[in-house]
Protein backbone atom coordinates (compact mmCIF):
# COMPACT_ATOMS: atom_id res chain seq x y z
CA UNK A 1 0.00 0.00 0.00
CA UNK A 2 1.47 3.31 -1.09
CA UNK A 3 1.80 6.18 1.96
CA UNK A 4 -0.16 8.52 -1.04
CA UNK A 5 -3.53 6.60 -0.46
CA UNK A 6 -2.67 7.76 3.73
CA UNK A 7 -3.21 10.33 5.49
CA UNK A 8 -0.82 10.12 7.91
CA UNK A 9 -2.52 13.59 9.57
CA UNK A 10 -5.69 11.15 10.82
CA UNK A 11 -4.06 8.84 12.73
CA UNK A 12 -2.73 11.28 15.33
CA UNK A 13 -3.88 13.72 17.49
CA UNK A 14 -1.71 16.70 17.33
CA UNK A 15 0.92 17.92 14.43
CA UNK A 16 4.29 18.69 14.47
CA UNK A 17 5.66 20.33 17.41
CA UNK A 18 1.79 21.51 17.91
CA UNK A 19 1.84 18.19 19.98
CA UNK A 20 4.20 19.53 22.76
CA UNK A 21 3.06 19.51 26.41
CA UNK A 22 1.82 23.37 26.93
CA UNK A 23 4.80 25.33 28.45
CA UNK A 24 2.85 25.83 32.01
CA UNK A 25 2.27 21.91 32.45
CA UNK A 26 5.91 21.06 31.48
CA UNK A 27 7.23 23.85 33.81
CA UNK A 28 5.46 21.76 36.56
CA UNK A 29 6.20 18.15 35.50
CA UNK A 30 10.00 19.48 35.39
CA UNK A 31 9.56 21.51 38.86
CA UNK A 32 11.05 19.05 40.89
CA UNK A 33 14.46 17.74 38.55
CA UNK A 34 15.69 21.33 37.75
CA UNK A 35 18.02 21.87 40.62
CA UNK A 36 18.86 17.88 41.50
CA UNK A 37 22.03 17.54 38.58
CA UNK A 38 25.55 18.59 40.25
CA UNK A 39 27.69 17.29 37.44
CA UNK A 40 30.50 19.81 37.05
CA UNK A 41 31.40 18.75 33.04
CA UNK A 42 27.28 19.26 32.42
CA UNK A 43 27.76 23.26 30.88
CA UNK A 44 23.88 22.80 29.95
CA UNK A 45 21.23 20.38 31.64
CA UNK A 46 17.71 21.39 31.83
CA UNK A 47 17.83 24.76 34.29
CA UNK A 48 17.72 26.70 31.69
CA UNK A 49 15.33 25.28 29.25
CA UNK A 50 18.15 25.31 26.44
CA UNK A 51 17.48 23.50 23.73
CA UNK A 52 20.08 20.27 24.11
CA UNK A 53 22.26 19.00 26.90
CA UNK A 54 26.15 20.52 26.57
CA UNK A 55 29.11 18.25 28.44
CA UNK A 56 32.53 19.87 28.52
CA UNK A 57 34.72 17.17 27.21
CA UNK A 58 37.85 18.53 29.14
CA UNK A 59 39.43 19.77 26.22
CA UNK A 60 37.95 22.90 25.16
CA UNK A 61 35.43 20.73 22.99
CA UNK A 62 32.00 19.94 24.36
CA UNK A 63 29.36 17.33 22.92
CA UNK A 64 25.68 18.57 22.27
CA UNK A 65 22.99 16.03 23.01
CA UNK A 66 19.51 16.23 22.28
CA UNK A 67 16.03 14.39 21.27
CA UNK A 68 12.82 15.44 19.27
CA UNK A 69 9.99 13.20 18.31
CA UNK A 70 6.50 14.05 16.91
CA UNK A 71 3.51 12.77 15.41
CA UNK A 72 3.06 13.76 11.78
CA UNK A 73 2.47 16.87 10.75
CA UNK A 74 2.12 16.20 6.92
CA UNK A 75 0.26 13.13 5.21
CA UNK A 76 3.34 11.82 3.35
CA UNK A 77 5.55 9.28 4.93
CA UNK A 78 8.80 10.21 3.47
CA UNK A 79 8.09 14.20 3.93
CA UNK A 80 7.39 13.03 7.36
CA UNK A 81 10.72 11.75 7.79
CA UNK A 82 12.63 14.71 6.35
CA UNK A 83 10.71 17.05 8.72
CA UNK A 84 10.96 15.03 11.97
CA UNK A 85 15.04 14.86 11.41
CA UNK A 86 15.63 18.74 10.44
CA UNK A 87 13.63 19.69 13.42
CA UNK A 88 15.51 17.22 15.89
CA UNK A 89 18.85 18.30 14.04
CA UNK A 90 18.06 21.60 14.70
CA UNK A 91 18.78 21.62 18.34
CA UNK A 92 22.24 21.42 17.63
CA UNK A 93 22.55 24.22 15.38
CA UNK A 94 20.87 26.58 18.28
CA UNK A 95 23.59 25.67 19.94
CA UNK A 96 26.36 26.70 17.46
CA UNK A 97 27.31 23.41 16.78
CA UNK A 98 27.87 21.07 14.51
CA UNK A 99 25.66 17.64 14.77
CA UNK A 100 27.59 14.01 14.03
CA UNK A 101 25.19 11.48 14.79
CA UNK A 102 21.76 10.49 15.18
CA UNK A 103 19.75 7.52 16.31
CA UNK A 104 16.42 6.97 15.14
CA UNK A 105 12.91 6.78 17.58
CA UNK A 106 9.87 5.23 15.96
CA UNK A 107 6.29 4.55 17.29
CA UNK A 108 4.22 2.78 14.57
CA UNK A 109 1.28 1.37 14.99
CA UNK A 110 1.62 -2.00 13.41
CA UNK A 111 -2.16 -3.11 13.28
CA UNK A 112 -3.59 0.14 11.91
CA UNK A 113 -0.86 1.28 8.71
CA UNK A 114 1.76 -0.79 6.77
CA UNK A 115 5.41 -1.43 7.73
CA UNK A 116 6.27 -0.02 4.44
CA UNK A 117 5.15 3.22 5.02
CA UNK A 118 7.34 3.56 8.00
CA UNK A 119 10.23 2.74 5.77
CA UNK A 120 9.37 5.78 3.77
CA UNK A 121 9.74 7.64 7.18
CA UNK A 122 13.49 6.59 7.70
CA UNK A 123 14.22 6.89 3.95
CA UNK A 124 13.53 10.66 4.24
CA UNK A 125 15.04 10.78 7.67
CA UNK A 126 18.24 9.43 5.80
CA UNK A 127 18.27 11.97 3.58
CA UNK A 128 18.15 15.24 5.97
CA UNK A 129 20.96 13.24 7.82
CA UNK A 130 23.01 12.77 4.49
CA UNK A 131 22.28 16.33 3.93
CA UNK A 132 23.56 17.42 7.28
CA UNK A 133 26.38 15.20 6.56
CA UNK A 134 25.49 13.00 9.59
CA UNK A 135 25.23 8.95 10.13
CA UNK A 136 22.02 7.54 11.05
CA UNK A 137 23.33 4.95 13.10
CA UNK A 138 20.48 3.35 14.49
CA UNK A 139 17.24 3.43 16.40
CA UNK A 140 14.28 2.18 18.50
CA UNK A 141 10.79 1.33 17.95
CA UNK A 142 7.68 0.47 19.79
CA UNK A 143 4.46 -0.37 18.50
CA UNK A 144 2.15 2.59 19.70
CA UNK A 145 -1.29 3.49 19.49
CA UNK A 146 0.02 6.75 17.16
CA UNK A 147 2.83 7.12 14.65
CA UNK A 148 5.78 9.38 15.92
CA UNK A 149 8.96 9.87 14.27
CA UNK A 150 12.06 11.53 15.63
CA UNK A 151 15.68 11.57 16.00
CA UNK A 152 18.19 11.54 19.02
CA UNK A 153 21.41 13.88 17.83
CA UNK A 154 25.01 14.02 19.12
CA UNK A 155 26.63 17.33 18.08
CA UNK A 156 30.24 18.88 19.05
CA UNK A 157 31.40 22.72 19.83
CA UNK A 158 34.06 24.48 20.29
CA UNK A 159 32.95 25.88 23.88
CA UNK A 160 33.96 29.13 22.94
CA UNK A 161 31.66 29.26 20.31
CA UNK A 162 28.65 28.13 22.62
CA UNK A 163 25.49 29.88 21.81
CA UNK A 164 22.78 29.54 24.56
CA UNK A 165 19.18 30.77 24.86
CA UNK A 166 19.96 32.64 28.72
CA UNK A 167 22.95 34.43 27.46
CA UNK A 168 21.21 37.33 25.98
CA UNK A 169 22.00 41.02 27.08
CA UNK A 170 19.99 44.88 27.12
CA UNK A 171 20.49 46.20 24.52
CA UNK A 172 20.83 43.25 21.59
CA UNK A 173 17.95 43.12 18.86
CA UNK A 174 16.54 40.00 17.74
CA UNK A 175 16.81 38.48 14.12
CA UNK A 176 14.76 35.28 13.25
CA UNK A 177 15.55 32.99 10.29
CA UNK A 178 12.36 31.83 8.82
CA UNK A 179 8.69 33.10 8.79
CA UNK A 180 6.36 32.15 10.91
CA UNK A 181 2.95 30.38 10.07
CA UNK A 182 3.35 26.71 9.34
CA UNK A 183 0.84 25.89 12.52
CA UNK A 184 -1.33 27.66 10.69
CA UNK A 185 -1.19 25.93 7.24
CA UNK A 186 -0.92 22.70 8.80
CA UNK A 187 -3.73 22.67 10.52
CA UNK A 188 -5.74 23.78 7.50
CA UNK A 189 -4.11 20.61 5.60
CA UNK A 190 -5.38 18.23 7.74
CA UNK A 191 -8.54 19.73 7.85
CA UNK A 192 -9.00 19.11 4.05
CA UNK A 193 -8.93 22.87 3.18
CA UNK A 194 -5.50 23.93 2.29
CA UNK A 195 -5.95 25.33 -1.39
CA UNK A 196 -3.71 23.59 -4.41
CA UNK A 197 -1.43 26.62 -4.65
CA UNK A 198 -0.02 26.08 -0.85
CA UNK A 199 0.61 22.49 -0.34
CA UNK A 200 3.97 22.02 0.19
CA UNK A 201 4.50 25.54 1.42
CA UNK A 202 4.74 24.65 4.80
CA UNK A 203 6.76 21.09 4.40
CA UNK A 204 9.34 22.95 2.11
CA UNK A 205 10.26 25.29 4.74
CA UNK A 206 9.76 23.01 7.81
CA UNK A 207 12.71 20.28 6.10
CA UNK A 208 15.53 23.38 5.89
CA UNK A 209 18.29 22.69 7.59
CA UNK A 210 19.12 25.43 10.23
CA UNK A 211 22.87 24.46 9.41
CA UNK A 212 23.64 28.55 9.51
CA UNK A 213 23.60 28.10 13.71
CA UNK A 214 26.82 26.00 13.05
CA UNK A 215 28.34 29.46 11.59
CA UNK A 216 26.43 32.28 13.76
CA UNK A 217 28.11 30.16 16.67
CA UNK A 218 31.42 31.91 15.37
CA UNK A 219 30.50 35.06 15.48
CA UNK A 220 30.74 37.01 19.19
CA UNK A 221 28.13 39.63 17.67
CA UNK A 222 25.23 36.80 19.03
CA UNK A 223 25.28 36.79 22.22
CA UNK A 224 21.79 33.85 22.36
CA UNK A 225 20.33 31.81 19.93
CA UNK A 226 17.28 29.14 20.27
CA UNK A 227 14.95 27.67 17.71
CA UNK A 228 11.49 28.44 17.13
CA UNK A 229 9.53 25.56 17.55
CA UNK A 230 6.17 24.60 19.54
CA UNK A 231 6.02 27.00 21.84
CA UNK A 232 6.01 29.46 19.40
CA UNK A 233 7.95 32.91 18.74
CA UNK A 234 6.20 34.14 21.97
CA UNK A 235 6.95 31.08 24.17
CA UNK A 236 10.71 31.04 22.52
CA UNK A 237 11.27 34.49 23.01
CA UNK A 238 10.02 34.65 26.68
CA UNK A 239 12.54 31.96 27.57
CA UNK A 240 15.07 34.07 26.72
CA UNK A 241 14.45 36.80 28.35
CA UNK A 242 13.24 35.39 31.35
CA UNK A 243 16.59 33.40 31.21
CA UNK A 244 18.54 36.94 30.78
CA UNK A 245 16.31 38.74 33.03
CA UNK A 246 15.58 41.71 30.35
CA UNK A 247 12.13 42.48 28.65
CA UNK A 248 11.77 42.79 24.72
CA UNK A 249 9.91 44.70 22.45
CA UNK A 250 8.75 43.31 19.21
CA UNK A 251 8.23 45.26 16.14
CA UNK A 252 5.19 43.22 14.53
CA UNK A 253 5.39 44.61 10.99
CA UNK A 254 9.25 43.50 10.73
CA UNK A 255 8.52 40.02 12.01
CA UNK A 256 8.60 37.30 8.61
CA UNK A 257 5.07 35.54 8.26
CA UNK A 258 3.96 33.08 5.66
CA UNK A 259 1.77 35.28 3.63
CA UNK A 260 -1.10 32.62 3.22
CA UNK A 261 -1.51 32.01 6.59
CA UNK A 262 -3.24 34.72 7.36
CA UNK A 263 -6.02 33.89 4.92
CA UNK A 264 -6.76 30.71 6.87
CA UNK A 265 -7.03 32.50 9.66
CA UNK A 266 -10.11 34.58 8.24
CA UNK A 267 -11.40 31.01 8.22
CA UNK A 268 -10.54 30.62 11.99
CA UNK A 269 -8.41 28.09 11.29
CA UNK A 270 -6.03 27.57 13.81
CA UNK A 271 -4.51 24.97 15.64
CA UNK A 272 -5.23 24.16 19.23
CA UNK A 273 -1.45 24.25 20.42
CA UNK A 274 -1.46 28.20 19.45
CA UNK A 275 -4.16 28.33 22.31
CA UNK A 276 -2.73 26.29 25.05
CA UNK A 277 0.15 28.43 24.18
CA UNK A 278 -1.22 31.55 24.59
CA UNK A 279 -3.16 30.44 28.05
CA UNK A 280 0.39 29.77 29.41
CA UNK A 281 2.25 33.19 29.18
CA UNK A 282 -0.48 35.75 27.87
CA UNK A 283 -0.10 37.66 31.39
CA UNK A 284 3.86 38.18 29.98
CA UNK A 285 2.67 39.99 27.10
CA UNK A 286 1.36 43.26 25.87
CA UNK A 287 0.11 45.06 22.94
CA UNK A 288 0.70 48.62 21.83
CA UNK A 289 -1.62 50.76 19.94
CA UNK A 290 -2.42 49.64 16.02
CA UNK A 291 -1.34 46.31 16.46
CA UNK A 292 -4.21 43.88 15.11
CA UNK A 293 -4.35 42.46 18.34
CA UNK A 294 -6.38 39.38 16.95
CA UNK A 295 -4.13 39.04 13.93
CA UNK A 296 -1.17 38.44 16.26
CA UNK A 297 -2.82 36.35 18.89
CA UNK A 298 -3.39 33.85 16.51
CA UNK A 299 -0.06 33.89 14.86
CA UNK A 300 2.73 34.88 17.68
CA UNK A 301 1.90 32.05 19.77
CA UNK A 302 1.33 29.65 16.49
CA UNK A 303 3.63 26.31 17.77
CA UNK A 304 6.39 25.85 14.89
CA UNK A 305 8.06 22.79 13.85
CA UNK A 306 11.73 23.23 12.50
CA UNK A 307 11.27 26.82 12.64
CA UNK A 308 14.06 29.45 12.36
CA UNK A 309 16.56 30.68 14.82
CA UNK A 310 15.84 33.55 17.05
CA UNK A 311 19.35 35.35 17.51
CA UNK A 312 20.35 37.96 19.70
CA UNK A 313 22.84 40.08 18.65
CA UNK A 314 25.05 43.17 19.70
CA UNK A 315 23.63 45.92 17.94
CA UNK A 316 26.72 47.72 17.39
CA UNK A 317 27.94 44.70 15.59
CA UNK A 318 24.46 43.81 13.64
CA UNK A 319 26.30 44.66 10.38
CA UNK A 320 28.63 41.10 10.56
CA UNK A 321 25.73 38.99 11.25
CA UNK A 322 23.50 40.40 8.62
CA UNK A 323 26.22 39.73 6.29
CA UNK A 324 26.65 36.30 7.14
CA UNK A 325 22.58 35.87 6.68
CA UNK A 326 22.81 37.30 2.94
CA UNK A 327 25.97 35.05 1.89
CA UNK A 328 24.04 32.19 3.21
CA UNK A 329 20.47 32.90 1.06
CA UNK A 330 19.08 34.71 4.26
CA UNK A 331 18.81 37.83 3.13
CA UNK A 332 15.01 38.07 3.72
CA UNK A 333 15.89 37.90 7.35
CA UNK A 334 18.27 40.62 8.09
CA UNK A 335 16.00 43.00 9.69
CA UNK A 336 15.58 43.10 13.31
CA UNK A 337 12.17 42.32 14.41
CA UNK A 338 12.75 44.07 17.85
CA UNK A 339 15.11 45.34 20.74
CA UNK A 340 15.63 43.75 24.39
CA UNK A 341 14.85 46.55 26.81
CA UNK A 342 15.26 46.35 30.77
CA UNK A 343 13.50 44.24 32.36
CA UNK A 344 9.53 45.29 32.98
CA UNK A 345 6.14 44.23 34.01
CA UNK A 346 5.66 42.67 31.09
CA UNK A 347 8.19 40.36 29.10
CA UNK A 348 7.55 41.16 25.85
CA UNK A 349 5.65 43.98 24.45
CA UNK A 350 4.32 43.70 20.89
CA UNK A 351 4.40 47.11 19.33
CA UNK A 352 3.56 47.81 15.34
Amino acid sequence: MLSGTIRLTQFSHGAGCGCKIAPAVLEQILQSSLSTITDKNLLVGNSSKDDAAVYDLGNGMAMISTTDFFTPIVDDAFSFGQIASANAISDVYAMGGKPFMAIAILGWPVEKLPTGIAQQVLDGARTICNEAGITLAGGHSIDSPEPFFGLAVNGMVQIANLKQNNTAREGNVLLLTKPIGVGVLSTAEKRDVLKEEHKGLAATQMKQLNSIGELLGKLDAVTAMTDVTGFGLLGHLIEMCEGAAVSAELSYQHIPFIAAAKEYLAQRIVPDATYRNWNSYSSKVGFGAGVNVMEAFNLLPDPQTNGGLLIAVKEEQLADVQQLLAANNLEAFTQPIGKLVPKSEKVIQVLV
